[in-house]
């Protein structure tokens, strides 16, 4: 199996949990010293797993990672698609390139990645797994990057399974919610810099760990979608029926924010 963003969040966590239920893992990330260590400490538990330098927004890096497990491994079984950036700062004031940065990560690594995986999850029957948020459920003021690539991606997977419903191929879509990680210190901001420090308070938040554990059982299960929080599960119920009000209570809670860019 390849996941992609493995060197550290809910990516470092799939590859440990996935990897102690049996399965042999790839690694992929844009930090080699962070997949190194990762693999490191796999290993030295017994664990078959390979590290690949990938920048998944590079089209070549992502065939180079599919090509080095097939010969590894002979086989690509699941494809977790997690590599992932963020963005805070209003569209009026964003810098396009940020926009542009965070659609090539988010939207076309997990493309590339899938489009060269594809043949081998065909042959596998396997899984293809996205890690959106519910901010590709529901639009969130400041971050238009994030919740454009976050929508673009689920449209992107839910085709995918549509088209593949007589191929036996496993599409899962899952949600995590706010997760205790380091997504948020490396957002950019308006002007491409990184924020440097979450904006939230992530002590009361699911951990990584809780949300691979989970994307494990939904994978072992070929579950279609998975919403992992109770905030997000509401979002999504109350997105359908009343979208209106919605928009203003989303916009009260991240206005709530610390350094929010709109009050």
């Amino acid at each position: 199996m390849i996941i992609t963003g493995a060197g550290s969040g809910i990516g470092k966590a799939c590859a440990v949990a996935f990897a102690k239920a049996g399965y042999q893992v790839v690694i992929g990330g844009r930090r080699l010293d962070k997949l190194e260590a990762v693999a490191d400490d796999l290993k030295k538990s017994g664990h078959q797993v390979l590290s690949v330098q990938c920048d998944v927004s590079r089209e070549e890096d992502c065939r180079k990672m599919v090509d080095e497990t097939v010969k590894r491994f002979g086989a690509v079984d699941v494809l977790i698609n997690n590599a992932g950036i963020s963005m805070r700062a209003l569209f009026a004031d964003l810098d396009l390139n940020v926009l542009r940065k965070v659609m090539d990560t988010n939207f076309w690594g997990a493309v590339y990645c899938t489009k060269f995986a594809l043949p081998h999850l065909l042959k596998s029957k396997g899984s293809v797994v996205g890690i959106s948020s519910i901010a590709g459920k529901k639009g969130l003021p400041g971050r238009t990057g994030y919740s454009a690539s976050k929508f673009a991606l689920e449209g992107f997977l839910e085709t995918l399974r549509t088209e593949n419903l007589k191929n036996d191929l496993h599409v899962l879509v899952a949600c995590p919610g706010f997760t205790a990680s380091d997504i948020r210190t490396s957002a950019l901001a308006a002007d491409g810099s990184q924020q440097g420090e979450s904006p939230r308070e992530e002590s009361g938040m699911m951990s990584s760990e809780e949300v691979a554990e989970n994307i494990l059982k939904a994978v072992q299960n070929r579950k279609r979608d998975l919403v992992l929080s109770f905030n997000g599960k509401l979002t999504v119920f109350l997105n359908k029926f009343i979208p209106g009000r919605l928009d203003k209570m989303v916009y009260k809670h991240m206005a709530k924010e610390p350094g929010s860019p709109f009050k």
